[in-house]
C-alpha cells in the first residue's frame, strides 16, 4: 500500500508520468521514452494495441472481481511483471534494490537486468516476491554458468537470457543529445552477446535445471525451437522497440507465437503496455504474464518505491475496470471472443495512452 499523500498525489497514471518528465533530466527522459531510428517499432507497438477493440458481454454479477494471477505456482497480485531495464542507477535512488523492494511491496514479480551497478545477489537479498534474473551475455561459457549458479543460490525463480540484442542499435535520440550512457562504457563483451546461438541454449539446457525464459522472440519459427530445447517462458518482445527498426508491434505477432507454442511453454509479453486495458488484450491473446518497461520507470522516477507501488495500484484498478465492463470477475474464461479488430483514433507515440500530459 502506498501512503495517503502518495494515492492524493497521484489519482491517475497521467499525473506520475508528468511528474517523472518533471524529475529527469532531458537526457535521461529521452532514454526513457525514446527508441531506435525512426522509432517506428515502437509505435507499431501501441497502434498494434490501439488496433484491438473490446466485446463487452453485460448482464453478468461483476460485484466481485479478483485480477490476481498465477506464476510458477505462486499467487501474484496481477499478471504484470516490471520488466528488466539498463541503468535503473540513473533514474533514481537504489536502483535494482528499490525495483526488488517496490515489487514486493506491489505483489508482482521482477525481471532484473544484469545491466546494473549492483550485484544480483544483493539484489535479491531486498527482493520479498518472485524475481527473475535477466541476462546480457557479455562472457563465454563460464560467464554465463557463473550467473546462472549465482542465481539459482540467491533464490531467483527463474533465468531470462536476451536474445535480441545482438548489436547495439543507434537510438538516435541519444546521439543527438550527444548523451552517452554511463553504464554502457564499463559494459564489455558485447562481441560474445553477438556470438550467441541455438547452441549455446542447447547446452545452457543441459548443464543446468533452471527455468530457462528467452526474452526477445518474435517469430512463431523461434518460438518453436526454443520450446524444442525445453525452454520454460517464450518472452514475445522487440525491446519496447530499442533494437531492430521496423519490426512489428508484440500485439501484432502475439497470436500467432502464441499458436505455435501450443502450450509446451509459457508465453510472456511486453511492448507499449501503459493501461490496465492493455494487460487485459494480452491476456486475452493468450499471454500469462505481461512485462512493462517505460511505464514502472515513470513511477520509479516520479516517487521511487511509492511511485512504482502507485503504477501497480493504478493498473489493479483499470483491470478490475476493464475486467468487470467485459463482464468477467477473473481472468479466467478470458479469451479473444472479447476482442475485435478496429481502427486506432490516436497517433502511436510513447505516450500516446496519456492524453492528458499537454
Amino acid at each position: 500500500m502506498t501512503s495517503n499523500a502518495t494515492e492524493e498525489r497521484f489519482q491517475c497514471l497521467h499525473e506520475i508520468v508528468a511528474a517523472a518528465r518533471l524529475n529527469l533530466s532531458t537526457h535521461l527522459w529521452n532514454y526513457v521514452v525514446g527508441a531506435t531510428a525512426t522509432e517506428t517499432t515502437m509505435k507499431r507497438n501501441r497502434l498494434a494495441l490501439d488496433r484491438i477493440g473490446f466485446r463487452p458481454k453485460v448482464l453478468v454479477d461483476v460485484s466481485s472481481v479478483d485480477p490476481s494471477a498465477q506464476f510458477f505456482g505462486q499467487t501474484i497480485r496481477l499478471p504484470v511483471a516490471l520488466a528488466p531495464v539498463g541503468g535503473l542507477d540513473q533514474l533514481g535512488q537504489g536502483g535494482g534494490a528499490t525495483i526488488a523492494k517496490a515489487a514486493g511491496v506491489a505483489g508482482v514479480p521482477f525481471f532484473m537486468s544484469s545491466v546494473t551497478n549492483l550485484s544480483l545477489e544483493h539484489i535479491a537479498a531486498a527482493a520479498t516476491g518472485p524475481k527473475i534474473f535477466a541476462l546480457y551475455v557479455r562472457g563465454d561459457d563460464d560467464f554465463v554458468d557463473d550467473h546462472i549458479v549465482r542465481a539459482k543460490e540467491a533464490g531467483y525463480d527463474a533465468f531470462s537470457i536476451t536474445v535480441d540484442s545482438a548489436l547495439y542499435s543507434r537510438r538516435e535520440r541519444d546521439i543527438t543529445n550527444r548523451f552517452t550512457k554511463p553504464w554502457r562504457a564499463a559494459n564489455t563483451g558485447m562481441n560474445f552477446q553477438a556470438s550467441l546461438n541455438w547452441a549455446d541454449i542447447e547446452r545452457i539446457q543441459k548443464k543446468h535445471d533452471i527455468r530457462l525464459i528467452l526474452k526477445g522472440i518474435a517469430t512463431p519459427e523461434d518460438a518453436v525451437r526454443a520450446c524444442d530445447l525445453g525452454v520454460s517462458a517464450v518472452y514475445v518482445s522487440n525491446h519496447g522497440g530499442r533494437q531492430l527498426d521496423h519490426g512489428a508491434g508484440s500485439m501484432d505477432v502475439l497470436p500467432e507465437i502464441v499458436s505455435a507454442v501450443a502450450k509446451r511453454a509459457l508465453v510472456y509479453v511486453d511492448g507499449g503496455v501503459s493501461r490496465g486495458s492493455d494487460v487485459v488484450k494480452a491476456v486475452a491473446l493468450g499471454a500469462d504474464l505481461v512485462g512493462m518497461g517505460r511505464l514502472y520507470c515513470y513511477g520509479y522516477a516520479a516517487a521511487g518505491i511509492e511511485g512504482i507501488v502507485r503504477v501497480i495500484e493504478l493498473l489493479e484498478i483499470e483491470i478490475v475496470e476493464t475486467l468487470g465492463l467485459l463482464g468477467l470477475t477473473s481472468f479466467k474464461g478470458l479469451d479473444a471472443s472479447y476482442l475485435r479488430a478496429v481502427e486506432a483514433v490516436t497517433a502511436p507515440s510513447a505516450l500516446s495512452a496519456f492524453p492528458l500530459l499537454d
